[in-house]
């Protein structure tokens, strides 16, 4: 016999909370999920296997309107095939230009980590605040600095 899985249980394999499983099954991302005779919801291994693809789709910022839709696409078989890719390309690229974004952003982050662990942070980040203070008094504007 094949085993089934409990709500929390499902929750601690995905590690969520049992409240974001509930909303995901409120919002129709869980239609294949089925209930037993006291109308809990009882997981089977199947049922992890979509349960991944949403946390990966959420994850990778894909609104829940769109993984609604993608389930119900995966929900009518094969015939949605063509649709279901189409989606997750476009994901794909959104994804992409993300990462990109995250890189560029990360290489700031460690340009400033660098400057301020180096042993001139002092002066250079002195340098850099009496720029901004000759800026702004030459364009008649607050100094911003405390």
């Amino acid at each position: 016999m094949e085993k089934t899985y409990s709500i929390k249980e499902v929750a601690d394999y995905f590690k969520l909370p049992i409240s974001t499983i509930r909303y995901y099954d409120k919002k129709g991302l869980l239609p294949f999920v089925s209930k037993n005779e006291a109308g809990y919801r009882v997981f089977s291994e199947s049922d992890f296997g979509f349960i991944k693809t949403i946390c990966c789709l959420k994850n990778t910022g894909m609104p829940i309107k769109d993984i609604q839709t993608y389930i119900e696409l995966c929900m009518q078989g094969t015939r949605t095939i063509d649709q279901r890719k189409e989606m997750l390309q476009q994901h794909k690229q959104n994804v992409v230009q993300k990462q990109q974004l995250l890189a560029e952003s990360l290489q700031e982050i460690n340009t400033k980590i660098e400057r301020y662990d180096s042993k001139d942070s002092q002066t250079i980040i002195s340098a850099q605040i009496k720029f901004v203070k000759d800026e702004k008094r030459d364009l008649h504007l607050k100094d911003p600095f405390i």
